[in-house]
């Protein structure tokens, strides 16, 4: 964020935004006065009108969401938009390795490693995530080991990417599975290049084309084939060609120009974090940018801590770790939370000061330490009002239907209901009740599922509740369609027309006792309603606008006034009108989008 930035929450009153501008509320009421819109002290402003008055002010500004304000001031104690305006160099690349259960993928990594990880899990399957880095031919490489989607989405949640690279593993003679679409699809969410090795070439059943062809379905097709996806055939238990995955791998991250700094504050993500027996809370970090040193002080989400050790994948103590090395880090005074951005802080006041206040606010809003994420899905209903202040609209969906012919017609005829201004997603859609791991994927991409005559169990739709991610259910493929298309035409921005409803012209400009100036009208036209849009026209020039407050006949309030019949019109807020201009009430009717 540019140096003096000023940052101010969207929905501020003229009470709350003026202080922050070094004006008065007085200041902000008079200028958009003079500028045709009348508003209270204490009304809500709309981003345009801040925006308005921040640029006659030569004043940059940044609006946020409500609560993200004191996210703004803690990530400017800690400098952080300091660390990314940085020269990068050259960095590692870090690949995440996805894939259906028993298809390989610890195996592959324990012949990359050449250490055997498999035989200290177990029965053989990966019980936390674990980030190791290797070298390829003198360039390092850093793995991510998921045991499922859950933290890789919980990251993607909070707006920090930890992986650059994919590798989807894929046995040769199983073919693609259930959690073979979910990583896809998770993959595909994360936009990051997807490298498929297709493994276990050495079973007798080992089918490679029918592998490729299950993918291509998927939309990952084959380089071999036309596509752009590599796909690389290898063996992890014969420890056959791995080296050309290395070398893909290698060639890929070299294609994506990957860039860190090197030097200075380090900054990064947290993978995972839990307490350990005579070592305290623990933390397994990711370096994104920047060096970590032991001593420094270290802030991560709402805790901090001196670095009292850093230990590598190979369990060795080190002084230091650079951008894309995973390390161990101990002497935080709590457990942080997976997905949280760590940054090295200038001083320990600082970081004190910053942990200790996001602590507390994650508190007051519900956001304890153990919260699964800050995320949540999306609901058809509320669509359009998250979108309001976004440039592009974008619809995600998640589809689950009873069987494949149910799934290919819905689907595309959701994607029909596509328009220039609406986008519609759909991240995932498979045969079957919807999993947990869609509910994971919904509440990181800020989707909503659809089930079609299938319906989730009660372990889902509690998880579902839990992550505030909505599951439609539906048994009629038309009923679909029309919440689709209603929530589309919901989404577009609206169109307005504008309706004249009466018309009045000033006879003369008078002071009522105990009432102040009031403007004597004649009704000419429609009729005039108190609360009304209203605009004062004179020789067709508009000369102000707002709203119709004050409305009298004779001395009496008046709800209305029709045509042919005499008004008076109060002038407390606009009071430079003269015999002859005319009062125009109007209102604003919205086009129903078909």
């Amino acid at each position: 964020m540019p140096e003096g930035t000023v940052v101010i929450e969207r929905g501020g009153t003229a009470q709350d935004v003026g202080p922050k501008l070094m004006r008065t509320a007085s200041d902000i009421v008079r200028w958009l006065l003079i500028n045709g819109e009348m508003v209270m002290a204490t009304q809500a402003l709309t981003d345009q009108q801040v925006q308005d008055y921040a640029d006659s002010l030569d004043v940059e500004i940044r609006i946020v969401e409500p609560g993200e304000e004191r996210e703004e001031e803690m990530r400017d104690m800690l400098d952080v938009e300091d660390l990314d305006e940085r020269e990068g160099e050259t960095r590692p690349p870090v690949i995440t390795v996805m894939g259906h259960v028993d298809h390989g993928k610890t195996k592959l990594l324990d012949v990359i490693r050449s250490a055997n990880v498999v035989a200290r899990e177990a029965g053989g399957i990966t019980q936390h995530i674990g980030a190791y880095q290797v070298m390829h031919e003198d360039k390092p490489l850093t793995f991510i080991d998921t045991p499922g989607h859950a933290a890789f989405t919980a990251i993607r949640a909070r707006g920090a990417e930890a992986t650059d690279i994919v590798v989807l593993v894929v046995a040769a003679d199983d073919g693609v599975m259930p959690q073979t679409v979910e990583a896809i699809d998770h993959a595909k969410a994360a936009e990051v290049p997807i490298i498929v090795a297709i493994n276990k070439m050495d079973r007798e059943g080992a089918d490679p084309d029918k592998v490729m062809s299950q993918l291509s379905e998927r939309g990952l097709v084959p380089e071999e084939w036309g596509g752009d996806t590599q796909m690389v055939r290898i063996s992890a238990l014969q420890n056959d060609n791995i080296d050309g995955l290395l070398d893909v791998i290698t060639l890929t991250a070299e294609v994506e120009e990957l860039e860190a700094p090197s030097t200075g504050r380090a900054a990064g993500v947290v993978l995972e974090a839990n307490v350990q027996t005579g070592k305290g809370p623990v933390a397994t970090i990711l370096v994104q940018q920047g060096i970590v040193e032991v001593g420094q002080p270290l802030v991560a989400g709402g805790t901090w801590g001196r670095v009292r050790a850093l230990i590598n994948d190979k369990g060795e103590r080190v002084k230091t770790a650079g951008p894309s090395t995973p390390v161990e880090v101990l002497g935080l005074s709590d457990v942080p939370r997976a997905g949280d951005e760590f940054v090295i802080a200038q001083d320990e006041k600082t970081a004190g000061k910053v942990a200790e206040t996001r602590a507390h606010y994650r508190r007051v809003a519900g956001l304890g330490r153990d919260a699964s994420s800050a995320a949540s899905g999306a609901r058809l209903e509320d669509l359009f009002a998250d979108i309001q202040s976004a440039n592009a609209a974008k619809l995600e969906l998640i589809v689950r239907a009873d069987m494949h012919g149910s799934l290919e017609a819905l689907t595309q005829s959701l994607m029909g209901l596509e328009r220039p201004e609406v986008k519609i997603r759909i991240l995932s859609s498979n045969v079957g009740a919807p999993t947990e791991n869609d509910v994971q994927l919904a509440q990181a991409a800020g989707a909503t599922i659809i089930a079609f005559n299938v319906r989730p169990d009660r372990g889902v739709r509690t998880t579902a509740a839990q992550e505030n991610v909505e599951i439609r259910t539906y048994e009629i493929i038309y009923d679909v369609i029309e919440d689709i298309e209603q929530a589309v035409i919901g989404m577009l921005e609206p169109e307005f027309k504008e309706v004249v409803t009466g018309e009045a012209e000033v006879r003369e400009v008078f002071r009522i006792k105990g009432v102040g100036l009031v403007a004597g009208c004649l009704v000419q036209s429609g009729v005039i309603t108190r609360n009304d849009k209203v605009r004062f026209l004179r020789e067709g020039t508009v000369i102000w606008h707002g709203t119709l407050t004050s409305l009298k006949r004779f001395q009496d309030d008046a709800t209305e006034v029709r045509a042919g019949f005499e008004c008076g019109v109060g002038l407390s807020d606009m009071q430079d009108l003269i015999p002859g201009d005319i009062i125009e009430t109007y209102e604003e009717q919205e086009i129903p989008r078909t």
